[in-house]
């Protein structure tokens, strides 16, 4: 029996590029030396991909059941039976319905423990919308499945880690759902997850502001001294080495964030551009805060480029990757949290 993790993939939305980025990773062989790969869809819909994009030699072992996955072979669970009408590059309701059904049935098998991690290649989040999922993204969704009341939206690479404490809300609403509680819960969880997910010991978090040069001290606006201070205040007593609030333009532009093991930011765009332009192709969207492990890559369906084999599946291989490391350092945690002495020795080694 393989100890390589199961790895489930939802393939998103079927007129994007998610199948295409699927296949191109999972035909370098040397995937299957570090997990077990189980793609949830159909197989004439990946045919139909596989085909767009000329690859010919690649096939898809087909499976019943997780525990029937070939940890040699790329694996592919047929989650419905009838056929799907693929209109490439266009928002239809099939490609939501079928990126639905791809998602719950994975995520049913990552509740049942048939795998170890999640993939999700990218969904449409307006055609995705249904009487079971009624969420602005993957992270909200996921977060109610594992019945959670909280969780981080963390984006990573090898030199940033940014996560943010509103996600997907509307701009006007940004201010008035900025409280300090929300801000000390998510830096609590991006603590946890960067000693527990990423085994940095002590890490230094940087808080940014929400207004313009942090505030300019009550010039711009009152956020900061309000909630934003008080809440690294309350942070930093209980055990969390958060620092700021900086003004963000500067902070990215100066690179004052190589500083910091991990940035929390107070909105999407706030912490996503600068991301998105300094990690380039090898960000990775990871939601931090769950029982299980889920990462995406960080970028959408891309319509444009769709079945014209013209996307880089970098983003989604560094996702496979990452959620591969996740699962190992959780699974070395609970076994040290098992062992106080070897995790003693293990801690005076990383000091």
């Amino acid at each position: 029996m393989s100890d390589k993790p199961k790895i489930g993939i939802s393939i998103g939305d079927v007129n994007g590029i998610g199948l295409e980025i699927i296949i191109k990773t999972l035909s370098d062989a040397r995937i299957y030396d570090y997990c077990t790969p189980i793609v949830y869809g159909h197989t004439k819909v990946a045919s139909f991909h596989r085909r767009a994009i000329h690859v010919n030699e690649f096939n898809f072992n087909v499976i019943d059941n997780a525990g029937n996955a070939q940890h040699k072979k790329p694996n592919m669970i047929n989650c419905w039976e009838e056929d799907v009408r693929i209109d490439m590059g266009k928002v239809t309701p099939e490609g939501g319905k079928y990126a639905f059904i791809s998602l719950q049935r994975a995520t049913d098998d990552l509740l049942s423990g048939h795998i170890d991690g999640l993939v999700t290649a990218p969904i449409n989040k307006d055609n995705i919308q249904n009487d079971d999922f009624k969420f602005p993204g993957h992270t909200e969704y996921l977060q109610h499945r594992d019945s959670k009341e909280d969780s981080l939206m963390f984006l990573v690479n090898d030199n940033l880690r940014v996560g943010v404490v509103t996600g997907h809300i509307p701009v006007s609403r940004i201010a008035q759902s900025i409280t300090a509680e929300k801000i000390v819960n998510k830096l609590k969880l991006m603590n946890s997850s960067l000693r527990d997910d990423f085994w940095i010991r002590k890490p230094k978090i940087a808080v940014l502001g929400l207004n313009p040069h942090a505030g300019d001290n009550g010039l711009i606006g009152n956020e900061e001294k309000d909630v934003i201070i008080p809440a690294i205040e309350e942070a930093r007593a209980n055990d969390v080495l958060a620092f700021g609030p900086y003004a963000a333009d500067g902070f990215f532009a100066n690179g004052t964030y190589m500083q910091f093991d991990a940035v929390l930011a107070m909105y999407h765009d706030q912490g996503l551009i600068p991301f998105k332009q300094i990690a380039f192709e090898t960000g990775v969207n990871y939601t931090a805060g769950l029982s299980f492990v889920r990462t995406s890559p960080d970028h959408g369906t891309a319509y444009d480029i769709a079945g014209r084999n013209m996307a880089s599946e970098v983003s989604f291989r560094e996702a496979l990757f990452t959620a591969i490391h996740v699962i190992k350092h959780r699974r070395e945690t609970a076994e040290l949290n098992e062992n106080p002495l070897l995790f003693s020795k293990l801690s005076r080694d990383r000091d």
